[in-house]
């Protein structure tokens, strides 16, 4: 029995159905978790879901922030993007049955593995946030995606400001931070403050700031937490901070994690892909 997490597939579902057979995945006896933006970019986000959906209870997703434009964009609320490859799986009969299982998707999960703690998140945690913060303001999105007037949600949802966690937050403000630290984060300033203008290298930030994963204090260190979202950054593996975009989308690779009896022993796992999209 295995546990795996794999990183963004973006719609290349020949390679994540060549990632399960290079690792044997099995149903019945292993568990794999992917680390949002299923969808989006790639050949085929339709096959995607429907593969995801077939294996449901042993294959378990998060909302990634091109999952989220997926919904907007099926509700009108969003235009396309020129880069966007979501045509087919909106026109797809079975279209309604695809996205009512995406929005039934959270946007963290925990677990424990050998008797440690591992959280489970798209792109980033702010150094304020505990993981029983992270889970709880996870849970305030996924709350709003499944009450009845869910879609007024994603009218509220864009845009970078604030750009800063604080508990007195409300409303849409509050929503749209919580979905941008778990969706978008890639660089933040030591006290949190959140940079959506650069994708570099987590090796070259912007002045005054620095990965989310290197705050000092952050309260999730104890944790060890496992994303995606950042392809530049690529494979990283560290006791804390665990990165697993290797680009599948840019024809770079679809990798997986494989866990051993603690979640220290790892193996990474990952299959080539042909480029779908130019970077830039």
């Amino acid at each position: 029995m295995a546990l795996y997490c794999v990183g963004d597939i973006q719609g290349c579902a020949d390679a994540f159905d060549r990632l399960l057979s290079h690792i044997g995945f099995s149903a019945s006896r292993d568990t794999l978790h992917v680390l949002g933006d299923l969808v989006n970019r790639g050949p085929d986000s339709a096959a995607v879901l429907r593969r995801c959906m077939a294996l449901e209870g042993s294959v378990h997703a998060l909302l990634g922030n091109h999952d989220l434009h997926l919904l907007a964009l099926a509700q009108g609320v969003r235009p396309p993007s020129r880069r966007d490859t979501l045509a087919g799986l909106l026109h797809a009969p079975d279209r309604n049955a695809l996205l009512e299982w995406l929005r039934r998707q959270p946007l963290a999960r925990s677990l424990v593995h050998g008797g440690e703690p591992l959280l489970l998140v798209h792109a980033g945690v702010l150094p304020q946030w505990s993981p029983s913060d992270v889970l709880a303001c996870a849970a305030e999105v996924h709350a709003m995606l499944h009450e009845r007037h869910w879609a007024t949600f994603f009218r509220e949802m864009y845009g970078n400001r604030p750009d800063r966690w604080s508990d007195g937050l409300r409303g849409a403000d509050r929503l749209r931070v919580i979905v941008n630290a778990l969706t978008r984060l890639r660089f933040c300033s030591a006290d949190g403050a959140m940079d959506f203008g650069s994708s570099e290298s987590a090796a070259t930030p912007p002045p005054g700031l620095m990965p989310w994963f290197d705050v000092p204090g952050r309260r999730t260190r104890g944790t060890l937490v496992a994303f995606g979202h950042w392809s530049t950054l690529g494979w990283m593996s560290r006791d804390d901070a665990l990165g697993l975009d290797t680009g599948c989308v840019w024809g770079g690779s679809l990798s997986a994690v494989r866990f051993g009896g603690t979640l220290a022993e790892r193996e990474h796992c990952r299959v080539a892909c042909p480029q779908a999209q130019q970077p830039g």
